[in-house]
């Protein structure tokens, strides 16, 4: 079924993709996933969607219909001409069916797109190796590397030393931009930049190419990448303009794809970007007042990979051991957490955060997210691969090289 739309096939990896036909054919799989997840509340765009997609099929068969009587006519009343017969009346008939194609081709597209809204709003299909839990409390520890240093006094934040050696202004950006922006000085600035550069060699040594995106991008390419949802909470829009900031590095690498069909020698294409990110930040976690922990503007490392579908978690496990490695490098103990069911986002497959040990909290905090989205960014963008003249989706990976500020 490679290379056509309409169908699924399973692989290594799992589902290929999630459409129409598969969950026409697998509702009972669709729902069990959509349970696994915790989001009963979305069984019934399932119901909505196949009801619409039968609707969608019974006007298109109509569409049909009426295209075979008006090629039927035609031949008719050539016939009669020739004859030498009256063909008003075939005419008059005739004339009305260009009326009524338009009409139901105009019902199709509404529907087509009715069709999609709904998509959308149905998860993609879970890795079977993914736990089951209901939020990011239930995400599961799978292992922990180097050993956190034993202090025998108690920790000053990062904001009080930063002020305190005057490499950082948080009163400043505060002034000029608010909340949730920064000014580094001197050796703090120096430190970020040798960051990125660290990061940026790390990944070029391991074969990965360097690439500087654009900073902003339009509207089409971000639901291709991104959730409904975490549109909303994360990105910035610029006013008037069909362009918003991003908010990482991996939406315009992925982007750089979009309506293309890349030749499956190429693959898998391994690809890190640095950019400048933006977020807004809505969601639950909130701004910091004063800090470098979650702030609107970073710096950040990127890495994606876009691969053929029976390779995504054999690149899945290579992009974590190189962050672990980084991490490693930098003695910066950390730990791996599984994210459970509930705390994927609707694109992602499996994913897992790399956490940091903080001395002041006593505790890890995130790092970076590593994500499988197999087919769900790929089908979204049209990005396909080539092979002996089969089309076929790309899976696509992204992981978190290096934030800098919180390195």
């Amino acid at each position: 079924f490679i290379g056509c739309h309409k169908f699924w096939r399973k692989d290594k990896g799992g589902w290929l993709m999630l459409d129409i036909k598969f969950v026409r054919e697998n509702k009972k799989i669709v729902n069990e996933n959509i349970k696994k997840r915790f989001q009963t509340d979305r069984l019934k765009y399932v119901d909505e969607v196949i009801k619409k997609d039968e609707e969608y099929r019974k006007v298109l068969y109509q569409v049909e219909q009426l295209k075979h009587k008006r090629n039927v006519m035609s031949g008719e009343i050539n016939d009669l001409r020739k004859a030498g017969k009256n063909i008003k009346k075939q005419v008059l008939e005739a004339k009305k069916i260009p009326d009524k194609i338009k009409g139901k081709e105009e019902n199709v597209n509404s529907l087509r797109t009715e069709i999609n809204n709904l998509l959308y709003k149905i998860p993609n299909i879970i890795h079977k190796s993914v736990p089951i839990g209901k939020d990011h409390t239930e995400n599961v520890e799978m292992e922990k590397s180097g050993k956190p240093k034993k202090l025998g006094f108690d920790v000053k934040s990062h904001v009080e030393i930063a002020e305190s050696l005057g490499i950082v202004d948080f009163d400043s950006s505060s002034r000029v931009s608010g909340n949730g922006f920064f000014y580094l000085k001197g050796d703090l600035a120096r430190l970020n930049q040798a960051l990125i550069q660290f990061g940026i060699d790390f990944m070029v040594k391991k074969g990965y190419l360097l690439i500087e995106p654009p900073l902003m991008i339009r509207e089409d390419v971000l639901k291709g990448v991104y959730s409904h949802e975490e549109i909303a909470e994360m990105s910035y829009k610029i006013e008037g303009e069909d362009l918003f900031p991003i908010a990482t590095s991996e939406h315009p690498l992925i982007g750089m794809y979009i309506n293309r069909t890349i030749n499956s020698n190429e693959l898998p294409l391994k690809i890190c970007g640095y950019s400048q990110c933006f977020r807004k930040e809505i969601g639950s976690h909130g701004i910091d007042e004063k800090g470098l922990f979650r702030t609107h503007q970073f710096n950040k490392v990127e890495m994606i990979v876009i691969c053929k579908p029976g390779e995504s978690y054999k690149f899945y496990d290579e992009m974590l051991k190189i962050s672990k490695s980084i991490f490693k490098q930098l003695e910066i103990p950390t730990r791996v957490l599984e994210c459970c069911s509930g705390d994927l986002g609707d694109l992602k497959t499996k994913s897992c955060d790399l956490e940091y040990w903080s001395p002041r909290k006593k505790g890890y905090s995130e790092f970076c997210s590593l994500t499988n989205m197999e087919a769900a960014q790929a089908r979204r963008l049209n990005i396909k691969a080539e092979d002996k003249g089969k089309k076929f989706y790309v899976h696509t990976l992204n992981n978190t090289a290096i934030a800098t500020s919180r390195a």
